[in-house]
């Protein structure tokens, strides 16, 4: 069933008179989401993605919106035409089908090239890799899809670093895209953690698309800036690649203990650093121990790629 989507964005002192006028004129279902819904889903929602980009948080902003629904039939078309005719605000609308409330988010996602090898693809798109390695991903709702800047620049150097047989931990692996990209680039074994709880099963899920089992790929819920918990359970064991795709702060708390982890001829990739707090990063790093050997920059963001000191 085709169905007509039709929205009416107002300042939010104005919600009620819009919502008791559409009342009034025997509209039904209506849905109202205003900045505080946004702010809140962002906030309690937050470790499900990227990053939100400013231009929607700014279109949201002093803004409520209700949303109804009308079939896309002869009656649901005239029935707009005399809502249209009753109300003084404009009536966005578009047609969905009644199978895109589950899928239409599907369609923001395609596959994406990145370095000279890879090939990000997302599990339901059938697609000749064309001489890449394809690396099957279901977003769902957990970070890394390869889109984001920062995603995109540790598959760069992920491809550039990977060696056959390498030990690689993922701090904050999010969705595993990073984890993934190593193994079918021929690491050995990557130990992939998460304070999400979510995120292991999706990164086993991920996993399983492109043939890696338990043998190959350990996830794990846990997080690595308390001295106890899963950070004890690491000990001292060292790996020959550690990736920590994350944000600022949380790089500059694990630059204090990280490099006792990291095999002497390894390196550590961060990025998730924004525009302004790459200096903070980097004189952390230094001050844990390590060398910075490559910088760089997609936009508004950095990464950068270290050694422990005494070793390239």
């Amino acid at each position: 069933m085709t169905w007509l989507e039709l929205t009416i964005d107002a300042p939010e002192r104005n919600i009620d008179l819009v919502t008791a006028r559409l009342d009034e004129l025997g509209a039904t279902g209506l849905v109202i989401t205003d900045e505080a819904d946004f702010t809140a889903f962002l906030e309690e929602n937050q470790a499900y993605w990227d990053y939100v980009d400013d231009t929607l948080q700014s279109a949201m902003a002093g803004q409520s919106r209700v949303t109804f629904y009308l079939e896309a039939s002869p009656e649901g078309k005239a029935r707009l035409a005399e809502l249209c005719a009753a109300l003084p605000w404009p009536i966005a609308k578009r047609e969905i089908q009644e199978e895109d409330w589950a899928n239409n988010w599907k369609t923001y996602y395609r596959p994406i090239p990145i370095g000279q090898r890879l090939l990000v693809v997302p599990e339901w798109e059938d697609i000749d890799p064309a001489g890449r390695i394809p690396l099957r991903l279901d977003p769902g709702l957990i970070f890394g899809t390869g889109a984001h800047p920062t995603t995109k620049m540790c598959l760069e150097i992920v491809e550039r670093l990977t060696k056959p047989g390498q030990q690689v931990l993922d701090l904050g692996t999010g969705s595993g895209i990073l984890s993934i990209a190593a193994l079918l680039l021929g690491a050995e074994h990557v130990l992939a953690c998460d304070i999400d709880p979510k995120a292991p099963d999706v990164v086993r899920a991920n996993g399983a698309l492109n043939g890696l089992g338990p043998d190959k790929l350990t996830a794990v819920h846990g997080g690595v800036l308390a001295p106890g918990g899963f950070r004890a359970k690491l000990g001292s064991r060292q790996y020959d690649l550690i990736l920590a795709n994350i944000v600022a702060d949380v790089l500059i708390s694990l630059a204090g203990f990280t490099a006792p982890w990291l095999a002497p001829a390894g390196y550590l990739v961060c990025s998730g650093i924004i525009d302004g707090r790459e200096d903070e990063v980097s004189k952390a790093l230094v001050h844990g121990g390590f060398r910075i050997i490559e910088q760089h920059k997609d936009g508004d963001w950095h990464s950068f790629v270290c050694a422990v000191e005494q070793y390239d």
